[in-house]
């Protein structure tokens, strides 16, 4: 669960260079206020701003929101057409603090799949901030960690009936530069707001040695303050990664070319 330790700064050396995070509760939130769906959406991007917001001010290199799953299609027709235009005003209006605060914003998931209007915007956005050096938000759209996987290695497979890639060559550093985005580098830090104690199927190839936050918190009420009460819980814990301990908080992360 998450620590109800206070909010004072956590040093600089031990905030997570990448942040994960499953944005849940916004239904629950509306609910338990009397409210339509929709209203937890809006407020939940107003929490959306404030969490981008405070990690590139804390120095985070990389943070990625689980925006909409392959399992959101589900949904009411309502709901669903309601989140992509959300979406798409949220790239709207947020693109001018993107580029002042250097943001380079990123997607992945089965981004093909999603509607031709959200596409284009999401793209032109992401093709405008890519001159930017700051922090890293990448999207996860229309994504399952599971289909990750699956499709990565149908890209290995493909290159192997080419003739590309033999099967000993097919390493782990090989599999990762098939995921969505072969530079993320693996999660220092998940987060998962509203109650709920699982991954869902988010990034389930990179958070193997990920620290894992839960609060009861949901996401609409989500803001600086538990960010910040997460970042120092995170930075009190050593982290093994399967040895005997005594290594760095930060001794793993991934691909190291974070920055490109």
């Amino acid at each position: 669960m998450g620590s109800d330790s206070d909010s004072k700064a956590t040093p600089q050396e031990r905030v997570p260079r990448h942040v994960a995070v499953i944005m849940d509760g916004n239904g629950r939130w509306a609910r338990r206020k009397g409210l339509p769906r929709h209203r937890g959406h809006a407020e939940g991007a107003e929490s959306v701003r404030a969490v981008v917001r405070e990690c590139a001010r804390l120095g985070v290199q990389e943070l990625t929101l689980y925006a909409f799953s392959t399992e959101n299609w589900r949904r009411p027709k309502t709901e669903v057409h309601f989140l992509m235009e959300l979406l798409r005003t949220f790239l709207a209006a947020e693109m001018p603090e993107i580029m002042e605060n250097r943001i380079r914003l990123r997607a992945i998931g089965r981004l093909a799949e999603l509607p031709a209007r959200v596409r284009r915007d999401l793209e032109r956005a992401i093709a405008t901030s890519s001159v930017n050096g700051g922090m890293i938000l990448r999207l996860a759209l229309n994504y399952g960690g599971r289909q990750e996987i699956l499709d990565a290695a149908k890209r290995i497979a493909e290159a192997a009936v080419r003739g590309e890639i033999a099967p000993q060559d097919v390493t782990e550093e090989a599999l990762r530069g098939c995921l969505y985005d072969g530079q993320m580098r693996d999660p220092d830090l998940l987060i998962r707001t509203g109650g709920e104690m699982r991954i869902s199927n988010f990034l389930l190839w990179e958070v193997s040695y990920a620290e894992l936050w839960f609060t009861p918190i949901c996401w609409p009420d989500f803001r600086e303050a538990e960010l910040r009460t997460a970042f120092n819980d995170y930075a009190g814990r050593e982290r093994r990664f399967g040895g005997l301990g005594g290594e760095p908080l930060s001794a793993h992360g991934g691909r190291r070319n974070a920055g490109a």
